[in-house]
């Protein structure tokens, strides 16, 4: 697995089963993941932070601009599962967001503080969760309905792997 470059980490699996030690868990990791993440980056330059990952992939700095969004993304489904019965969700075009001016030329400094403001909110939200809590369900237009614990998973894997591609990254070119 850590030879492919677009997923460093392996594709998402779903669990097969959820149990309180998983939860705590991915909570654990999506608690930590504005501190890897930051350390991942940490020192490099601007033209490190415009070298793309893989061969036809983002580069580092849109990479980090995404993870915020997507992070800001699954608060708010988060929060629309909580207060609404089973809310289909918006996608968004990642790719397209990517290119957006935000994402080519704001700091970096910008975007790991939002991910860390995100996730003290989010958190929050997470920790005082009961087992009937993580069971509430959205509904997402391509894969169908969730529910709130399938994304503590999903979303404990998505920042390591994006922390990974950036490792992987700095690893394989020696920074």
């Amino acid at each position: 697995m850590a030879s492919d470059l677009a997923y460093p980490i392996g594709k998402f699996s779903p669990p097969s089963e959820y149990t309180p030690e998983l939860r705590a868990s991915w909570i654990d990791t999506i608690a930590s993941i504005p501190i890897r993440f930051r350390g991942s980056v940490a020192g490099l330059t601007d033209e490190q932070l415009d070298t793309p990952y893989r061969p036809g992939g983002w580069t580092v700095r849109q990479v980090v601009h995404h993870v915020p969004d997507s992070h800001m993304n699954a608060y708010v489904r988060f929060k629309l599962a909580l207060t609404e019965d089973v809310p289909t969700i918006k996608p968004y075009d990642e790719a397209a967001w990517a290119t957006l001016e935000d994402s080519r030329t704001t700091p970096i400094e910008t975007s790991l503080t939002l991910l860390t403001l995100i996730h003290d909110r989010w958190l929050r939200i997470i920790r005082s969760l009961d087992d009937s809590g993580l069971q509430r369900r959205y509904r997402h237009p391509d894969t169908g309905n969730h529910s709130l614990e399938y994304m503590l998973a999903h979303y404990a894997w998505h920042g390591l792997h994006h922390t990974a591609h950036v490792t992987a990254l700095r690893e394989r070119m020696g920074w």
